[in-house]
């Protein structure tokens, strides 16, 4: 099965007196695999996405994604990487609150060069797909948290990314917003998405992942796998 993430004895050190804040760690992370990282505050849930994300490089091993070492390209290249590759969905939604539904999906289209008509089409079908084309020309200080996220997860797979990150993506929403983020990473997960979750949600991790990985400083203390897709 191809490998969409590849982490080869991977450690990274902020202080180089220390123990790692990460690892050495050596994992895999297979396409269309739902792969949730859970554990306490500084636990190295962050880093481990970064380090994935190519926002921040190991001090150790090496990190592939999508076939490409990330870890030895230019900052120039990651961020071209980034956009065509990788696509990220926020706690926080980081959405622009001028731009339209419409506007904001479509975006990171337009950064890599696609023709507005042709970012606008994607960006409806992505509507579409996700439940919100009756939002299209709203802002998005008028939606809802989770409709908000759906918007979020929508613009982070514009490009058609080999990988969708989700840091705490039901983490600033209410009970039933939650809910309606998990439903939407289960219908992704059954599309055939390949994402990686960082949640502190255990019912969230238990509900959408094939695996999941309990991370205790810096270290895997438990890798369970689930038995099918929901």
């Amino acid at each position: 099965m191809h490998q969409v993430i590849e982490l080869e004895s991977v450690a990274k050190r902020y202080d180089s007196a220390g123990a790692p804040a990460l690892g050495p760690l050596t994992l895999s992370v297979a396409k269309g695999a739902v792969f949730a990282v859970t554990g306490p505050s500084g636990s190295g849930k962050s880093t481990l996405l970064n380090l994935v994300a190519g926002l921040d490089k190991p001090t150790d091993g090496a990190v592939i994604v999508a076939g490409r070492r990330i870890d030895q390209l230019s900052e120039h290249a990651l961020a071209k990487f980034r956009r065509e590759h990788i696509g990220m969905a926020f706690q926080f939604f980081n959405l622009l609150d001028d731009l339209t539904v419409t506007d904001n999906i479509q975006l990171p289209a337009q950064l890599t060069g696609t023709g507005r008509r042709k970012a606008a089409a994607r960006a409806g079908e992505l509507m579409e797909m996700l439940g919100i084309q009756k939002h299209a020309r709203a802002y998005p200080g008028r939606l809802s948290g989770g409709e908000r996220q759906r918007v979020a997860v929508a613009r982070a797979l514009v490009n058609r990314p080999a990988l969708l990150l989700a840091d705490e993506p039901t983490g600033a929403l209410d009970t039933a917003s939650g809910h309606d983020v998990r439903d939407l990473l289960m219908d992704l997960h059954r599309a055939g998405q390949t994402i990686v979750l960082v949640t502190h949600d255990l019912t969230l991790a238990e509900a959408c992942a094939s695996r999941t990985i309990h991370l205790v400083d810096g270290h895997i203390a438990a890798d369970s796998y689930a038995q099918a897709v929901r």
